[in-house]
């Protein structure tokens, strides 16, 4: 629980802080809370934090819930910013991912691949629909409760195949699957020129020789990932905010 102190009276709240098991309840003045989560604030990584916040007791003309609104979910204009670049970064991450791989490094590949890559990916399909990148901890519960709009999205598809890329003696073909499977979503969203700027790179991260139709790249061996093709892949708490 998030308590929103007016200026100056940080002092008053003091006896209510605590941090437990069940319940963490940390303060912040209001001057403070205006820009906390957002861009630039440098506190950018909670802002999953108020994605559920609920208002428990606001001001009289509703500033709190304005305000939570507001860290809760990307703007347009913000997810026009974040979406290119996380495509950018996830790209990075599977092309050092797979070079790694294919040079006979298999720690740094699968380093590469958690830090990079599957990150970037993440923040880029909610990004895509203007909405906040979970903690690792909540995305099972976001994607099963509030479930990105591609069914190639869904929980049990996407969960399985972060869990194989990640797990995996090579992440290599967890990798190729999605990036595979989010170049034609990419496209269509306007996101090309990111991945055009991979240049001949992107065979490397297709796995397959470029055919001229990049939407319809497969995974090494010609057969697309079946968490991702729509073939059958494999036999919380929301945060408070109150003044």
């Amino acid at each position: 629980m998030l308590l929103v102190t007016e200026d100056g009276a940080e002092a008053d709240a003091a006896a209510e802080l605590r941090r437990g098991a069940r319940l963490d309840v940390w303060a912040l003045p209001l001057s403070e809370f205006r820009a906390h989560a957002l861009p630039g604030s440098g506190s950018e990584w909670n802002r999953y934090t108020f994605a559920h916040a609920v208002v428990l007791r606001d001001t009289p003309d509703g500033l709190l819930a304005r305000l939570v609104s507001a860290k809760g979910r990307l703007t347009a204009e913000e997810a026009a910013r974040a979406a290119p670049a996380a495509l950018d970064a996830f790209c990075n991450g599977v092309y050092r991912s797979l070079k790694n791989d294919r040079d006979g490094d298999p720690c740094a590949a699968r380093l590469d691949a958690a830090e990079l890559a599957v990150p970037g990916f993440l923040s880029y399909v909610f990004a895509c629909e203007q909405r906040v990148r979970p903690f690792n901890r909540y995305l099972r519960w976001e994607l099963r409760h509030h479930p990105l709009s591609r069914p190639e999205w869904a929980a049990e598809r996407l969960l399985p195949l972060l869990e194989e890329t990640l797990t995996a003696a090579s992440p290599a073909p967890g990798l190729r699957a999605m990036f595979n499977g989010l170049e034609p979503h990419a496209r269509a969203a306007g996101h090309g020129p990111v991945l055009d700027g991979w240049g001949e790179d992107l065979l490397l991260m297709r796995g397959v020789p470029d055919r001229g139709a990049p939407s319809q790249a497969a995974p090494a061996g010609g057969q697309p990932h079946p968490a991702l093709s729509g073939q059958p892949h494999g036999a919380g708490r929301c945060p408070s905010v109150a003044s």
